[in-house]
């Protein structure tokens, strides 16, 4: 499937435990037909300490199914069908 929602549209999501929050498209892995969006799905990481890096605990981003997510107008602030755009 050839995802219509590119790196930095700006979506809302339709369905899970962040329904209706929206944000920025990081990133899109279209093999996997999944995105990457800012303050979506955000999961907390334990991180071990290297030479370079301080250890703790650290937020992440985690991939959303292409089919959860929906084009946000910035006018209206509602979603879009992907044919109309």
């Amino acid at each position: 499937m050839a995802a219509k929602i590119k790196k930095g549209d700006n979506v809302v999501v339709l369905t899970g435990k962040d329904k209706g929050k929206s944000g920025e498209v990081l990133r899109v892995i279209p093999t996997e037909d999944r995105a990457v969006v800012r303050g979506v799905n955000v999961a907390r990481k334990h991180q071990k300490q290297t030479a370079s890096e301080q250890g703790g605990i650290v937020a992440k981003e985690l991939s959303i199914h292409l089919s959860n997510i929906a084009w946000r107008t910035p006018r209206t602030a509602s979603r879009l069908a992907l044919a109309s755009r």
